[in-house]
């Protein structure tokens, strides 16, 4: 049975759910239909981090160009330039089982490709969403829907997954940016 989350709450993973060791992250989203002329790309990334909070190089960023890291303990499946249809719009693959031990932390985030260039931010987005699903039955695990309390954003973390001891947990964070993936980089301790 699936949990659905608020934003900022936090939930065990791997110790409520034995044997969870390799999960689907499902992102979706929506465009409102009055948007402007210019489609929406929406691009899922995540960000690993060490334990100063900060990725260190290019193996710690994972997203459409770089869309598998440290042997396949974080896979992105692949970009959708559309976002149509039902369902998630782009999945990112965490293998805990091979996640290094210097990585404490990793943030999931969604931007929009070239959003000042198109004039489009997150207030013309709806309906986004995270799922976590485990990989080995295709159970969904948890979901935290955004809401829509973006106007200006560009970039949003949707979510952390953080190892506390010998287990893995989840926060809903839904932070937006107003810089885009350059600020999002940046935070993360990445020079753009």
């Amino acid at each position: 049975m699936s949990i659905n989350l608020s934003k900022g709450q936090r939930i065990d993973l791997t110790k409520t759910n034995p044997g969870l060791t390799k999960v689907v992250v499902g992102l979706g989203w929506d465009t409102n239909k009055y948007a402007g002329g210019s489609e929406f790309d929406l691009d899922a990334s995540a960000f690993l981090l060490h334990a100063d909070g900060k990725a260190k190089g290019a193996e710690d960023f994972i997203f459409y160009n770089n869309r598998e890291t440290y042997g396949g303990a974080v896979l992105h499946t692949g970009d959708n330039r559309t976002g149509e249809g039902e369902g998630d719009d782009e999945q990112v693959v965490i293998d805990f089982s091979k996640v290094p031990a210097h990585i404490v932390r990793i943030g999931i985030t969604v931007t929009i490709h070239d959003a000042p260039v198109r004039q489009q931010n997150f207030g013309q987005v709806s309906s986004a969403f995270v799922r976590v699903v485990n990989e080995a039955n295709n159970n969904e695990v948890l979901r935290f829907d955004l809401g829509e309390e973006f106007s200006t954003e560009t970039a949003v973390v949707f979510c952390e997954f953080y190892r506390h001891e010998n287990d893995w947990k989840f926060q809903a964070i839904g932070s937006g940016f107003a810089g885009g993936l350059a600020d999002l980089c940046r935070n993360y301790g990445l020079e753009v």
